[in-house]
C-alpha cells in the first residue's frame, strides 16, 4: 500500500508540473528550405513575438574569395512595448546590421 501511495504521489507530481518553464517561448512558424548545400533560407515565429528571417548562399565558390553572404531580419517586441527590428547583412566585411534604433557610422 505505501508503494502505491508513494507512486501516486509521482504521478501527481509529474502531472502538476508544467510543460515548459515560466515564459518559455514556442516556435509557431518555422519554414526552412535547406538541403545542405547551395542556398538556404528559413522563417521562424515564436509565441512571444519574435521572427527571424534569414537567407544565404556561398559568393565567389571556389576561389581565394570564397565567402558565405547571409541577409537577413529579426525583430522582437522590447519591454517598452515597441517593436524593434534589424535588417543585416553578413559577410566577408562582417556583420552589418541596420535598425532604427542602432546608431550607424557618419
Amino acid at each position: 500500500m505505501k508503494l502505491f501511495i508513494v507512486a501516486a504521489l509521482f504521478v501527481a507530481a509529474a502531472m502538476a508540473a508544467p510543460a515548459t518553464p515560466d515564459g518559455a517561448a514556442q516556435i509557431v512558424t518555422q519554414n526552412t528550405d535547406n538541403i545542405g548545400t547551395g542556398p538556404y533560407q528559413y522563417e521562424i515565429e515564436t509565441s512571444n513575438g519574435i521572427v527571424i528571417r534569414e537567407q544565404g548562399q556561398l559568393k565567389n565558390a571556389g576561389t581565394d574569395n570564397e565567402a558565405l553572404e547571409v541577409q537577413g531580419q529579426y525583430s522582437y517586441p522590447g519591454d517598452d512595448g515597441i517593436v524593434y527590428t534589424v535588417t543585416y547583412i553578413a559577410n566577408e566585411l562582417g556583420f552589418q546590421p541596420q535598425g532604427a534604433h542602432i546608431p550607424q557610422a557618419q
